[in-house]
């Protein structure tokens, strides 16, 4: 296809290889066709949808990589949209309103954005100085004039981040630049006779040595410009120079930029009304458990606390406990196609700064532009707010709205919605007629006859209401909350509108703990807050950093989160453009749970109940938080293994399996399709089932060494696989034992770190493993504390005794999809003969990943849930990121069948699978093969103490201290009883399913349905089948497009799935291996 975009130039594209260019366009191949410029753009495919409109280059530019705040980015252009005018455009602007389509890719996204700014009267290396400014924080050292320009323009845009080499033109001009974090590759030769070639590889044209003048590589933030009028390049500093002295933004900044005296000063202590703290402490849902392990640590060590072992606990839409409104949200995170940045080796070019106030026309410039209240960090003290409201300026005036409401009983939702429009309205108000720059959402006056409305909840409605009206850009947005306390808190504030969050209750409960001694005496009031401050910044920086986000100003408004367990009109009233896959509770829930705190704060104790509730989210407690592995499950399955006793695993297994009255987990609401069953006689044994079987990537400085080799023997008996995890594994496990028993684990894992990786260590695998990401940590490294460093540990890993491991968040060598294809090449390079998977975790768009993943040629794709165990991780990471496996599996089988990928690649996934009924669901759902962790250690020994990050495991297996390690009593044959008894009870019920083989049932969705009779007060009638069968329908190509029916649901039926002849298991006939599809006709089903 070959059309006119931009005069002078003309644009060709096309879906084929490259090779085929010249043949399809043949006047590329005339040597009367002559241009002085061209940018060619050639991708390798993982768009599993491709489209003419989407395809590159654009007008104006061609990009390599992704712009990971694009979310953001759009966001923010919404605010910006009401307050457009040009001169240059006209003044009806309709035509060019919404700047940005949502169904744009992130580049067609940016070349709108970039057209837009040029056709407004800026020239093209400015508008690409503001989209893509380089890092210029006090630390880093450039001139004061183009930190003016880039800080004076901070206010007006905010960054579009991410690993990306631009290459932009405007027909005369052709440049390239690179994202601050210089994570794109992008080099440049210049020959003697004055052609220059800009690529993202050296060596892409070839010249003889002695016509090459010139070469070098872009550094980041740096920008390559040729003039093809002049017949020169300009240089970055000549173009930079320029640009920011084009106007005085230096002096419109000093003379106009608001920094309030003693804001963001030393912070201190508040001490608060003691007579009603632990009233409001119960009022906002604080624990005793949240005290000691959250909010201590913090205090004391100034990072996030640690913790371990995953999570068991029923997500907040299955809970009988009232939950917060933040934990029904998960953190989404970048993994493979834009890789998650390390905030520790980036931290130079990251920033938390920002701008708050009216926000003026996009297309203009003046000094009242800047005329906006600087914010180092959005964390403001009890104090800060204090200096906020004393604020007395004509052109900056602060206006209080309160966050409560009094509960009308008439009404189901107790009044909560009326409450949150009169705050919009109020919002409305306080902007049109006094002239509000800044907007104070408190809820400080929540008391026994008035309910606070969930921050989260009353942020992100008056957000997206003035976004609505139109005025969102007239005001920024701080929180005065009671509510806010962790890190993910602060986060879900900042990515649904807030500027800044003022935790007051955060500071009187440590001024209490402090005051009762419960910290540290040589730590003063200052300090302590200091630390908590610094830890929720270093949180907040992790967390931007696992979306490749580097700047909170295009964090701020991005809604980078899943919302799981919320109904679906609550998601697309207030916290519109969300993702939301599993509906849930709405607005009357919320308030209930608002009215159980609220009675639970102000009615009169009961005898003996304590002040505060303990809690048991991370740790069991009898009248706390329910968990799957608690005293029962443990005990009855430890008494399982030691005494090979099926009748005591019937037991756990029921304990587990049984949700009916008490839901833990997303597949505790599935239900078996009854089929026409077959003799158990004739169903798949369970010693071959068992093979498909795989053991947790544990490593061998995680654990012991003898719980690590006793796994590896027990898989290797099995004819299963074990897996090394990433602390590389001792060469003297290669040889036999005398008995014949195997130490070598089959699976091989190489991660970020490397840590172990050496060529003889990859030549001894039957599989090699590429984690990219993990489940209870997805975007983050792994870690191993210097106290689990032994001799024999570092020189496993070739590492320093006693030093922290801590692998990045990226693989280094990955920074683009064909970057991990490459990785692949070479592994399979070192070792012919073992298979290649890689390791995602589950959350929205994993499908299109694995695709990507299938196209780079890797034997298996590996879905972990949110779930999994860990042996170190921050607690909000463990909390708060990924998803179910069941969802991400879903759409990974949907996503691989409908592109044709599905024979290409086996599937596996792992993330607190327990019985065999989790293996037929799996199964059922996508899966091949079966991941086993923490219930691998149950039967070892462990307790779930939850220590493992301590290296104080009693039991043995999560420690390297001597004297513990010789209590461990774990054997092989523990682990052999276990996943044999799990292969049993999966055979019973594929016996009473009509299964044969596991084979036959991979993919069967139909044979799953969700619970009938539910009466969960939360999940009941809308927890849907849809999203885990027919999410991506609209997706599907015209091939498979099934005859509609008058409503309900049409079976259809989508090719092989697994015909793939190099399988390790038995090939299924045609009949057997066809996979039901199911889609609605019409979506009359709530969702």
């Amino acid at each position: 296809m070959r059309f006119s975009l931009m005069k002078p130039n003309d644009c060709y594209k096309g879906m084929f290889m490259a090779w085929q260019l010249f043949a399809y366009y043949p006047d590329l191949a005339d040597e009367r066709f002559v241009s002085a410029l061209a940018t060619v753009h050639q991708r390798y495919s993982t768009n599993t949808f491709p489209s003419w409109r989407l395809a590159q280059p654009f007008r104006c530019i061609a990009h390599n990589g992704e712009i990971n705040t694009l979310s953001g980015n759009r966001n923010c252009m919404r605010m910006r949209e009401t307050r457009l005018s040009s001169a240059l455009l006209g003044e009806d602007l309709s035509d060019v309103v919404p700047v940005l389509d949502d169904r744009d890719s992130d580049s067609a996204c940016f070349d709108r954005m970039l057209e837009l700014l040029v056709r407004a009267g800026r020239s093209l290396p400015h508008a690409m100085m503001m989209l893509i400014p380089e890092a210029f924080g006090p630390k880093y050292h450039i001139s004061a004039d183009k930190r003016a320009f880039y800080e004076y323009h901070s206010t007006i845009m905010e960054p579009w981040d991410g690993p990306a080499a631009m290459v932009f033109t405007d027909g005369r001009l052709l440049g390239g630049t690179l994202d601050r974090n210089g994570l794109r590759p992008s080099r440049y030769t210049i020959t003697t006779d004055g052609l220059a070639i800009l690529a993202s590889e050296t060596g892409v044209v070839e010249f003889p040595p002695e016509k090459v003048r010139q070469k070098g590589r872009l550094q980041p933030g740096k920008m390559f410009l040729v003039d093809t009028v002049e017949g020169r390049i300009v240089t970055d500093n000549e173009i930079k120079s320029k640009v920011s002295r084009q106007k005085p933004y230096r002096r419109w900044l000093n003379e106009n930029r608001i920094e309030l005296r003693g804001l963001f000063d030393t912070p201190h202590l508040e001490p608060g009304d003691p007579a009603t703290l632990s009233a409001r402490m119960r009022l906002f849902g604080y624990t005793r458990e949240e005290l000691r392990m959250v909010l201590a640590p913090m205090a004391v060590h100034g990072q996030e606390p640690v913790g371990s072992m995953g999570n068991d606990a029923a997500p907040a839409v299955l809970s009988d406990r009232p939950r917060l409104l933040y934990d029904y949200f998960k953190q989404l995170f970048a993994q493979v196609t834009n890789p998650p940045i390390n905030p520790l080796r980036e931290g130079l070019v990251m920033s938390l700064m920002s701008y708050t106030g009216k926000k003026l026309n996009l297309l203009d410039e003046s000094p009242p532009h800047c005329r906006q209240l600087k914010l180092p960090h959005p964390i403001l003290t009890n104090e800060d707010m204090v200096r906020l409201r004393a604020v007395k300026r004509s052109d900056f005036s602060v206006q209080t709205l309160d966050a409560v409401f009094v509960p009308d009983l008439s009404d189901t939702t107790l009044g909560l919605q009326q409450a949150i429009e009169r705050l919009i309205n109020d919002a409305q108000h306080a902007i049109e007629q006094n002239g509000a720059s800044l907007l104070i959402l408190s809820d400080k006056t929540a008391d026994e006859h008035r309910m606070p409305i969930p921050a989260l909840l009353a942020t992100a409605a008056v957000h997206h209401g003035l976004i609505e009206r139109g005025l969102r850009g007239e005001a920024g947005l701080i929180v005065e909350t009671g509510e806010a306390r962790k890190v993910m808190h602060f986060c879900l504030l900042c990515g649904y509108g807030a500027n800044g969050v003022n935790p007051y209750l955060v500071f009187e409960t440590l001024n209490e703990l402090h005051q009762s001694r419960q910290l540290p005496p040589e730590l003063d009031a200052t300090q302590i807050a200091d630390n908590y401050i610094a830890s929720i910044k270093k949180g907040i920086l992790k967390t931007m950093s696992k979306m490749g986000i580097s700047t909170l100003r295009t964090y701020f408004n991005a809604q980078l989160f899943e919302a799981i367990g919320l109904h679906r009109q609550l998601v697309q009233r207030y916290f519109t453009g969300t993702s939301s896959r599993i509906g849930g509770i709405g607005l009357e829930q919320i308030a209930r749970d608002i009215q159980a705190r609220h009675q639970a704060a102000f009615s009169p104790p009961r005898p003996g109940s304590l002040d505060l509730d303990f809690g048991g989210e991370y740790h069991y407690r009898q009248d706390g938080e329910r968990h799957l592995w608690n005293p029962g499950t443990v005990a009855r399955l430890q008494h399982a293994v030691v005494n090979n006793d099926a009748d005591a695993y019937e037991q756990f297994s029921r304990a587990v399996n049984d949700q009916s009255e008490k839901l833990y987990t997303l597949r505790g609401l599935f239900e078996f399709v009854p089929g026409e069953s077959v003799p158990l006689d004739e169903v798949e044994p369970a010693c071959e089932i068992v093979k498909r079987f795989c053991s947790g990537a544990m490593s061998h400085g995680s654990i012991s060494k003898e719980a690590h080799e006793c796994m590896a023997i027990a898989m290797n008996r099995l004819g299963a696989m074990s897996n090394t995890g990433e602390g590389g594994e001792d060469a003297g496990r290669y040889v036999l034992e005398p008995n014949g028993d195997s130490k070598n684990s089959a699976i091989k894992q190489v991660a970020s770190g490397r840590f172990g990786v050496t060529i003889n260590y990859l030549a001894h695998a039957r599989e090699i493993q590429i984690k990219m990401a993990q489940g209870a940590k997805p975007g983050e490294g792994g870690q191993l504390p210097g106290k689990k460093v032994t001799e024999e540990i570092a020189r496993l890993r070739h590492a320093t005794p006693g030093v922290t491991l801590i692998s990045p968040p990226p693989h280094h060598d990955i920074y683009s999809i064909e970057d991990l294809a490459q990785l692949i090449y070479d592994l399979k390079c070192s070792n012919p003969d073992a298979k290649v998977s890689v390791k995602l975790v589950s959350e929205v768009g994993v499908g299109t990943i694995a695709a990507g993943v299938a196209k780079g040629n890797a034997d298996e794709v590996l879905i972990s849930g949110h779930d999994g165990g860990t042996g170190a991780s921050p607690l909000s990471s463990i909390k708060h990121a990924g998803c179910p496996w069941e969802i991400g599996l879903a759409e990974t089988q949907q996503v691989l069948v409908m592109n044709r990928l599905r024979d290409r690649i086996r599937v596996q996934t792992d993330g607190q699978l327990r019985t065999g009924r989790d293996i037929v669901i799996a199964a059922l759902l996508g899966a091949e093969q079966f991941g086993f962790g923490t219930g691998i250690l149950v039967t070892m020994g462990c307790t779930l103490l939850r220590k493992c990050h301590e290296g104080a495991c009693t039991y043995g297996i999560a420690t390297q201290d001597p004297e513990l390690r010789r209590r461990f009593a774990g054997k092989p044959e523990y682990i052999e009883r276990y996943l044999l008894f799990v292969a049993e009870e999966a055979r019973r019920i594929m016996a009473e399913l009509g299964f044969r083989t596991v084979n036959e049932m991979v993919g069967r969705w139909d044979r799953l349905d969700m619970r009938k009779a539910i009466e969960h007060y939360k999940a009941r009638g809308w927890i849907s089948r849809r999203s885990l069968t027919s999410r991506f329908r609209q997706n599907l190509d015209s091939g498979i497009t099934p005859a509609l029916r008058s409503g309900g649901w049409t079976i259809i039926w989508i090719g092989t799935l697994l015909n793939k002849s190099n399988r390790p298991f038995k090939t299924p006939s045609r009949r057997q291996s066809r996979c039901p599809l199911k889609i609605p006709t019409e979506p009359s089903e709530p969702f």
